[in-house]
């Protein structure tokens, strides 16, 4: 029915998607309601052709969230320099956010930044703090294996540090989280309602053979995170993982990576960067190839 009406792909797409996204946010309704508003959210990721346009993306997020009409669904935003314009509005606006495509520690302190901007812009306008949920999205396996390239490029010592950058990043950006969310600045804000924006692992499924199967779960378990599991992971964490709250655990080694991948000039920013523009790419390609295939 949908075919033989005159819409575009991407109306056509949403009105296929958004009633499946209601039913998982009711499916998840009770979790949200247990755990305070903490956990049971679905994500719906408005248009990647937006990445660069922040007025296209805030009045994307606004429309999806009235769509999806539910208290648990989080609009999906890139963390590209629109982005974090717009993810400033609609945290402002009360709309719940996944910030997505983020690979470096300076886009953990811009995410963050621009989140704490929307809640005081949120607080202003007299809007409930907490009823606003924020996760920030980290991608790991895609920076080991970039950064491993340059690694094996460079020989010798380097190439002790395989494996290594990802993680390393992840701890460091945990850290941040910490002084940001559990420090003074914050304080004013929490005691108004207003929640931590949670680090989110993202990327966890190991590409590298040589590498645990694990190597993106078991060092990064600790409090207020998220890891988005792939299958075979998640049934790998079932069948041998180890859990404990590992994730604060040899942090001056991860400064000590990061030095050391300085020292063979490797820039974790401009990674990060490359990074992003390639993600973006891929998430462009595979959201048209959706939209097509609506049309089929």
């Amino acid at each position: 029915a949908l075919k033989t009406k005159a819409i575009g792909a991407e109306s056509r797409y949403e009105r296929l998607v958004i009633p499946d996204v209601q039913r998982a946010c009711d499916l998840l309704l009770p979790l949200h309601h247990q755990s305070n508003g903490n956990a049971g959210y679905v994500s719906l990721e408005v248009s990647p052709a937006l990445a660069d346009d922040a007025e296209g993306t805030v009045a994307a997020g606004l429309r999806l969230k009235a769509a999806v009409d539910r208290p648990n669904v989080l609009i999906k935003v890139p963390a590209t320099a629109a982005g974090l314009v717009a993810i400033e509005r609609l945290i402002g606006a009360g709309v719940s956010v996944n910030v997505t495509l983020m690979f470096s520690l300076a886009h953990v302190e811009a995410v963050a930044a621009a989140y704490v901007r929307g809640l005081e812009r949120l607080q202003a306008a007299g809007g409930e703090l907490s009823r606003v949920m924020s996760v920030a999205s980290l991608f790991l396996s895609r920076v080991d294996s970039l950064i491993d390239t340059q690694l094996d490029e460079t020989g010798g010592e380097a190439l002790t540090l395989r494996g290594k950058a990802a993680v390393s990043t992840a701890r460091l950006a945990y850290q941040r989280y910490r002084e940001r969310f559990h420090g003074p600045a914050f304080a004013a804000l929490r005691a108004a309602g207003a929640r931590p924006q949670f680090m989110l692992w993202a990327s966890t499924g190991t590409k590298n053979p040589a590498y645990s199967d694990l190597l993106y779960v078991e060092p990064l378990i600790g409090p207020e995170t998220v890891n988005t599991l792939p299958d075979g992971t998640l049934d790998a964490l079932r069948d041998h993982g180890k859990v404990a709250n590992t994730l604060e655990l040899d942090v001056d080694q991860a400064r000590a990576v990061f030095d050391d991948l300085a020292r063979y000039s490797i820039d974790m920013n401009a990674v990060g960067e490359k990074l992003q523009a390639n993600g973006l790419r891929q998430f462009e390609e595979a959201f048209a190839k959706l939209l097509e295939l609506t049309g089929d």
